[in-house]
């Protein structure tokens, strides 16, 4: 079958094609999906009009909150020699700003060498400002790569970040003052995902890119084909989700807001399918520090998805329910995230 770009065939899709058809993913062979080899075994992608490479399994950094320091420093360090150079972290997430920036600073990580980022939940200009300097001042170093506003959920939080005010004034100083390089946004609603993307050229886009939320109720093809319209760069958060927990069923891992992919092998279908997707240039996998390790191993082994992959993971998501729930209000959707952090606090 021929290969077309997603943004080309978004609209056969709905449609009628079938969901798992090639179409649906973009040609190896164009330039901005190209993979750049790297001697560890982790492929790069170039992150979109930045113009950077990063690798494409990131290092989620709320992983660093479950562990010691002790256990996070050479966690952090076995990344980077893996061939991780993108690393993800927010000030949400407990103590992983403290920690991964005393893991950089022990380990002697070349802050040259990676692509740091961090995210705000303040939603006014004030907030975010002081946020972005308590990041830089725990991660020891005068910038990020990359800031974003973090989990966008609703429309209010749309209106109130982009008013006069509002958290975006920050972003524009900051990047203005060289403190931050690029700006971003992460949402786990496609409303404000498409919000966002409308009213300012945000250089990416942090979204649910899953096979449970792909097959059962088409999550993704919307927010990526306007990210790829505006030259938006997407990585895939929620790549290794097996979906919510179904009623009665006891949460592992501490009581783990969704269920994680456990297997390797499916851990490798899963970063497989979300890699293939097109604008998609890394995966954050969920933040436990073994998985990140297991999705590692999937991203050095990272082939385009082929069809019998997909009819396998159309299997598979048949098993799960999904994590953003078809038909729920979104907000609704997004309750499990917000209940399980506020009973962490």
């Amino acid at each position: 079958m021929k290969r077309r770009t997603f943004l080309k065939t978004v609209g056969a899709a709905a449609t009628g094609l079938a969901v798992g058809s090639r179409s649906l993913f973009a040609a190896p062979d164009q330039p901005e999906r190209a993979l750049q080899p790297h001697a560890s075994g982790l492929p790069r992608r170039q992150l979109g009009r930045t113009g950077q490479r990063i690798s494409v399994v990131g290092y989620p950094g709320l992983a660093l909150s479950k562990i010691s320091q002790a256990k996070a420093s050479p966690a952090l360090r076995a990344a980077f020699d893996a061939g991780v150079n993108y690393f993800d972290v927010a000030p949400a997430y407990g103590d992983a700003e403290v920690k991964m920036g005393a893991a950089m600073q022990a380990t002697r990580i070349p802050r040259d060498e990676i692509f740091l980022a961090s995210k705000t939940k303040s939603r006014d200009a004030a907030g975010a400002r002081i946020e972005l300097e308590r990041s830089l001042q725990r991660l020891k170093t005068d910038h990020l790569d990359l800031y974003q506003l973090h989990v966008m959920s609703t429309a209010d939080e749309v209106r109130e970040v982009l008013a006069p005010g509002g958290a975006l004034e920050a972003f524009l100083r900051a990047r203005d003052e060289g403190k931050v390089r690029w700006l971003g946004f992460s949402a786990h609603t496609k409303s404000a995902a498409l919000a966002l993307l409308k009213a300012h050229k945000f250089d990416t886009v942090m979204y649910p890119v899953n096979f449970i939320e792909h097959f059962t109720h088409q999550f993704d093809p919307e927010v990526l084909a306007l990210a790829r319209a505006e030259g938006a760069a997407v990585i895939a958060i929620k790549p290794i989700s097996a979906g919510g927990w179904k009623p009665g069923e006891r949460a592992t891992r501490g009581g783990w807001w969704y269920r994680p992919l456990e297997e390797q092998s499916e851990i490798d279908l899963a970063i497989r399918f979300s890699l293939s997707l097109d604008p998609v240039v890394s995966v954050l996998p969920t933040s436990f520090y073994d998985l990140a390790e297991k999705s590692i191993v999937a991203g050095k082994a990272y082939q385009p998805a082929s069809d019998a992959d997909l009819d396998a993971l159309r299997t598979l998501a048949g098993k799960y329910v999904p994590l953003f729930r078809p038909g729920a209000g979104e907000s609704a959707a997004f309750a499990p995230h917000s209940e399980y952090f506020a009973s962490q606090a």
